[in-house]
């Protein structure tokens, strides 16, 4: 399979060389990237101004900004929630979302116009950065279950809000004094068998102490919802905050993978003559992939020993990137010449997504929920990073559920803009949830902003 996209991708680099044009796909300097087909047309996008009422126009919404959506819809400025995270539509149809740097989970309450500005007033206060939110019921009992940095805990909800909370499971891994790259913030889904998912991220951006902690972090674990018994599900997951359930009921994560890549192989690359161990921001640009994978048990996504390769030729300059299950290389700085651990035992991640790209909020959607032109899919929250040159763009981004293959297609975007030509950023979406009313709600936490993303209605 790789050989044949080796030489679809080189095809398409001679045309593209030979009419001057650039391949479609995601492209940075010096790189072609090959087309990557998706199993539904790419919906195509316009360019809109962002509404703002007058009541959320401070800063940065006190000037115009031109986001991309898709061609017949528009956005705007819904709501002003400062540090906003993770959301949850409660039984009532109001907003839930939380504010790990306030220690706060606010409530954001729509009128009888859904369009129309909310009102919002702080539910949860005095919290250690809380982030992931999930209803269920829990012995005939609707709850909300509330992530924090060390502790998941499990309120009671009615019509009038919260009772008082339990712990489920305390002490969860949260700082680290030797890690050099901790994560502290979590989520959490719940399965329909109740049991809690929850991921325990690294310490570090790639560092092998964290698979020896007790519990092992980079990993994904599940929770007991009556005794609190935390077991690990998979590992080799370096920062797995976006977790949802698929159309066939298989949970999926979305990774955040590491920075500054050392070059894996021994050879000429980015003007070294043997460039093996060097860290070469040409290179770092594109790898490793972020990964969209489906955990099972067990199943292991390599880092820190092995990284996800989007290169169709591994470490050539200038390569095709194929981000279709892209298989692992070793990890130069832990797994030298994979003399520690074989990365070709691992199955390839289902999808890649262009590296550095810092994904976070990941929803599996029924067939029709953003429109009539698509079928199932996930809507992916993509916060952007700075290990890339320019940095990697933030956006929202749609990708089709393969039902044949029990995989996503390639990302499309369905709300962009965030992000200008000289690499500066005026916002960063983190979770994209739909609401009642149909619309998608995408919180930002740069801007301090909810931002309606709806079909226009005239």
């Amino acid at each position: 399979m790789r050989a044949l996209r080796s030489a679809l991708a080189t095809t398409a680099v001679l045309a593209a060389v030979v009419s001057g044009c650039g391949v479609g796909g995601s492209q940075t300097t010096g790189t072609v990237t090959a087309a990557d087909p998706a199993p539904a047309a790419d919906p195509a996008t316009t360019s809109v101004e962002l509404s703002v009422p007058q009541a959320n126009a401070t800063p940065p919404f006190d000037t115009p900004h031109v986001v991309q959506v898709p061609a017949g819809w528009n956005a705007s400025v819904w709501a002003r929630v400062a540090n906003a995270r993770y959301e949850v539509w409660t039984p009532e149809g109001d907003l839930l979302v939380s504010q790990p740097d306030n220690g706060t989970v606010s409530l954001v309450s729509p009128g009888s116009d859904p369009s129309a500005v909310p009102q919002q007033r702080v539910l949860l206060a005095g919290l250690t950065q809380p982030q992931g939110l999930a209803f269920d019921t829990w012995h005939g009992q609707r709850v909300l279950y509330v992530i924090e940095s060390d502790r998941l805990d499990r309120y009671p909800w009615s019509a009038a809000g919260p009772g008082p909370r339990t712990t489920v499971v305390d002490h969860l891994p949260d700082l680290q004094p030797g890690g050099d790259d901790v994560h502290r913030l979590k989520s959490v889904v719940v399965g329909t068998d109740h049991t809690l998912y929850i991921p325990l991220p690294s310490s570090t951006n790639a560092g092998l102490a964290d698979e020896r902690m007790n519990p092992p972090r980079g990993t994904v674990a599940t929770v007991d919802p009556d005794t609190g018994t935390l077991r690990i599900f998979a590992r080799g997951i370096r920062n797995g905050e976006g977790l949802s359930f698929a159309p066939d009921g298989s949970l999926w994560v979305a990774v955040n993978n590491r920075d500054n890549i050392a070059y894996p192989f021994h050879r000429a690359y980015g003007g070294e003559p043997d460039a093996f161990g060097k860290v070469i921001p040409g290179y770092v640009t594109d790898h490793p992939s972020e990964e969209v994978a489906r955990l099972t048990p067990g199943r292991d996504l390599g880092w820190p020993t092995c990284n996800p390769d989007p290169d169709v030729d591994p470490g050539v300059a200038g390569t095709a990137l194929d981000e279709a299950d892209p298989p692992f290389t070793p990890d130069a700085q832990n797994n030298p010449d994979g003399k520690v651990r074989s990365c070709t035992d691992l199955k390839p991640i289902e999808r890649g997504i262009p590296a550095h790209s810092a994904p976070l909020g990941l929803h599996f959607l029924p067939a029709g929920t953003l429109g009539a032109d698509r079928g199932e899919g996930a809507v992916l929250a993509l916060h952007g990073s700075w290990n890339a040159q320019p940095p990697r763009a933030p956006a929202v981004v749609w990708m089709p559920w393969v039902a044949a293959g029990k995989t996503l297609g390639a990302p499309q975007t369905i709300l962009g803009g965030f992000q200008d030509a000289k690499g500066e950023r005026w916002g960063r979406p983190v979770d994209d949830v739909i609401g009642p009313d149909g619309a998608l709600y995408v919180s930002d936490d740069k801007s301090g902003a909810i931002y309606r993303l709806a079909p226009k209605t005239d």
